[in-house]
C-alpha cells in the first residue's frame, strides 16, 4: 500500500488498487469517457466510408443488417423512437438504396424491411472499419488489462441486457 499526503501535509495511507475504482460515479465517468470514444470511432469509421450519412441512419442499417427482415413497428422498438421516426428514416434510406421496404405476404397491411445488397455492404465496411480502430487501441493495451476490460464490459453489457454480438458484423448470437 503507497502512501498519500492529506491537505494538513500529514501522510495517510493510499487506498487499495482495487478500492480506487469502485464507486458509481467513478466507473460511471469511466464508462461515459469509454463511450465518447466508441462514438467517435464509429462516426470516424462511418465518415471514412460515406461521410453523407448520420449515426442514427447507421445504428438503422445496423439494426436490420443483425435483425434481418423486420416489421417497422419492430425497428422502432429496436432504435427506441416512434413508428413515425423510424419510417422518416427508412424513407431516407430506401431513396439512397440501402433499404428495401416490401409487403408483408403474411399481411399485407404490414411492411417489411431489409437492407438491399449496397446496404450490408456499407455497414460491413464500416464495422470492419470500426473493429481495426479499436483492434489497434485494445493492442496496445497489457494482456492482464485487456483480461480485465472483457470481464468488466461483459458485465456491463449482461447488466444492460445486451446480447453479445459477432466482432465484424454486429449481429446477436445466442448463448
Amino acid at each position: 500500500m503507497g502512501r498519500q499526503t492529506k491537505c494538513d501535509g500529514t501522510a495517510a495511507a493510499a487506498p487499495a488498487e482495487d478500492d480506487l475504482y469502485d464507486t458509481v460515479e467513478e466507473v460511471t465517468a469511466a464508462v461515459m469517457t469509454a463511450s465518447r470514444l466508441l462514438v467517435a470511432i464509429s462516426a470516424r469509421a462511418l465518415a471514412a466510408i460515406d461521410p453523407t450519412l448520420t449515426l442514427p441512419q447507421l445504428r438503422t442499417l445496423v439494426v436490420l443488417h443483425g435483425e434481418g427482415p423486420v416489421k417497422l413497428a419492430a425497428l422502432a422498438i429496436a432504435l427506441d423512437v416512434n413508428p413515425s421516426t423510424a419510417m422518416r428514416m427508412v424513407d431516407k434510406l430506401e431513396t439512397i438504396g440501402f433499404v428495401d421496404r416490401q409487403v408483408n405476404p403474411d399481411n399485407r397491411r404490414e411492411v417489411v424491411l431489409r437492407l438491399t445488397t449496397p446496404g450490408r455492404q456499407l455497414v460491413e465496411k464500416v464495422m470492419a472499419h470500426r473493429y481495426e480502430e479499436i483492434g489497434a487501441i485494445v493492442a496496445r493495451l497489457p494482456a492482464e488489462q485487456r483480461t480485465g476490460l472483457v470481464k468488466a464490459l461483459r458485465a456491463l453489457t449482461d447488466a444492460a441486457g445486451e446480447p453479445t454480438v459477432d466482432s465484424l458484423t454486429e449481429s446477436p448470437k445466442t448463448p
